[in-house]
């Protein structure tokens, strides 16, 4: 089995290699398909990870698993690659890693944005949101300032330039660090921030930062609560327009095995919940109760706080956010989660950091423990140091800074595979509590010389109920359990009598909420998570009937009878 490297960064021929590694190693547990083209027309690979020895992956509940939607966001891939790894190399001797595969799918996709990605790991790389397509004009910019590494160096930085009227000055005891001026300050040595790149058709005064030219947000594109771009920017110009959106949706569209999902995105160090939409409030009660459950499970495998999106994690407090996880959970009802790895201002010792707020406004106190950080702990290199440049549009100006993509949207390549290692206990824990079909037992029993009565029974045996979320059935996306008797076609001989060859039959609790006896007390449904079908038949002794039983989001069960 291959032996990934968890502090690099591949690009995209070296991580197809890799996973093509891993499906040559273990073919009985992990296949890859593509689920679709980029817009530059690479492969979106999926893992298919489940023992085919137990059963088709269709047939069995499932776990999705996405990365690197966002561009610069690499190190989400790196920590579904990590769960491969572990996976692989597991099954077999951890017990809930081989009783997982062996009952369960997971279908992950380390990279769905791979041309993004690659355009970040470029030898000169660029920084964009999502997708390399021009949106929403396909015309380059004729003017202003486009963001890019203008040095060489492989980083995309800060610019400073000295100025009156400059907004930033020098810490007092720190000159590397640019503070904000405070309210009216004068009199003292200023400085113009503005990211690194080159100018064009600059007028030697003003200088606009343009937008990237590839202005999508894949994350904005799925198509429920979808809104045009004047209420949500790199929204696309319909819902799916991306291919790779499209690619996912098609996918999880006809997987409907596919109970829970988790994707993950940098940087916050946070475990997001929904919804993004609506409060707490609004949300389905039960529901609720099962999202901060298994997000409590969560900040206790990982160290990440769990929070709501609509409560705690908003760019705005007058906009809302929506994305995956409205689509995932809001529209299908399936369970879902937005991780955002990495934290470097947890890593500075700095608390109460409150997310979105603290990038607007956070005393300067914190800028110093950051600084005191990449001095000790990234050999001053999250913080690099201002050099002399000489700029063809804008003459002598220093660039240094902080160098937000290898150290603030990613962990240093020597922290890379810890901020990964959090997840794997936590992610084998939801897929386990899926809803799992079971047989309990057939029946034959006769009725007359060439009449019998057949009984199917089923239960489910996992954590969480058959449709999983309420929402599921509120949307009227998941049906009770389909029961069907296979009668061999044109059988003169074989025909029912009471019962159809297709039932259904009712939803399926599992064993989720009892968690004392003192909650158990009142219940009424004690058998809710069992199901009986039957059937009465006319047919010739020895004859061999096959019976199923399904339930989308629970999996698949097949038995033969024989009437004797």
């Amino acid at each position: 089995m291959p032996t990934p490297r968890f502090n690099e960064f591949y690009r995209y021929d070296a991580l197809t290699q890799l996973l093509f590694e891993y499906a040559e190693a273990r073919p009985n547990l992990v296949s890859v398909r593509s689920i679709g083209k980029s817009f530059e027309g690479r492969d979106i690979w999926l893992l298919v990870l489940t023992n085919t020895a137990t059963g088709a992956d269709i047939d069995k509940p499932a776990f999705w698993l996405d990365g690197n939607i966002h561009a610069a966001e690499l190190t989400a891939c790196t920590t579904c690659l990590y769960y491969l790894h572990q996976l692989l190399r597991d099954h077999g001797n951890d017990a809930a890693i081989t009783h997982l595969l062996d009952t369960r799918t997971l279908y992950m996709v380390p990279r769905l944005n791979p041309d993004g990605a690659e355009l970040a790991l470029a030898d000169r790389p660029r920084h964009i949101r999502s997708s390399t397509r021009p949106y929403p004009y396909d015309e380059e910019p004729v003017d202003g300032l486009t963001v890019e590494d203008i040095d060489g160096d492989g980083r995309i930085l800060t610019m400073r330039i000295p100025d009156p009227h400059g907004g930033y000055k020098k810490h007092e005891t720190d000159p590397r660090l640019m503070v904000a001026r405070e309210p009216g300050e004068f009199g003292g040595e200023y400085y113009r921030l503005m990211p690194e790149g080159f100018i064009k058709a600059h007028d030697g005064l003003t200088v606009v930062v343009n937008k990237d030219r590839e202005g999508l947000d894949l994350n904005r594109n799925f198509p429920s609560d979808w809104r045009q771009e004047y209420k949500q920017l790199g929204a696309g110009p319909y819902p799916t327009s991306e291919p790779e959106v499209r690619a996912m949706v098609d996918f999880v569209s006809t997987h409907p095995n596919i109970g829970a999902a988790i994707s993950f995105h940098t940087h916050s160090g946070v475990i997001l919940r929904p919804m993004g939409t609506q409060a707490d409030e609004d949300m389905t009660p039960e529901d609720l109760w099962t999202y901060q459950r298994f997000s409590a499970l969560g900040e206790k495998a990982t160290g990440y706080p769990a929070i709501s999106i609509w409560h705690d994690f908003r760019y705005h407090p007058k906009e809302v956010i929506t994305g995956t996880q409205d689509w995932m959970y809001e529209h299908l009802g399936a369970l879902f989660w937005v991780v955002e790895l990495w934290s470097p201002a947890r890593e500075a010792g700095i608390a109460n950091t409150k997310w979105i707020d603290w990038y607007r406004d956070h005393p300067v106190e914190d800028d110093l423990k950051l600084m005191k950080w990449s001095d000790e702990q990234c050999d001053g290199q999250a913080h690099v140091d201002w050099r002399p440049f000489f700029h063809p549009q804008l003459g002598a100006v220093e660039i240094g800074g902080w160098d937000k993509m290898n150290y603030w949207r990613n962990p240093p390549p020597a922290l890379r595979e810890r901020e990964a290692a959090r997840f794997p206990a936590w992610l084998t824990q939801i897929a386990l509590s899926l809803p799992k079909l079971e047989l309990v037992r057939t029946e034959v029993r006769a009725l007359g010389a060439d009449t019998w009565r057949v009984r199917l029974a089923v239960a489910n045996s996992g954590y969480l109920p058959a449709y999983v979320t309420r929402r599921a059935l509120e949307r009227k996306v998941v049906r009770g359990v389909m029961f069907d008797i296979h009668l061999p076609a044109n059988d003169p001989e074989i025909s029912l009598i009471s019962g159809k060859e297709r039932v259904e039959g009712p939803q399926l609790e599992g064993h989720a909420l009892k968690q004392s006896q003192l909650a158990f007390i009142g219940t009424r449904e004690v058998t809710a998570d069992r199901a009986v079908a039957e059937w009465v038949l006319r047919a010739p002794t020895g004859t061999r009937l096959t019976l199923t039983a399904s339930a989308e989001r629970a999996g698949t069960i097949r038995t033969e009878v024989v009437l004797d």
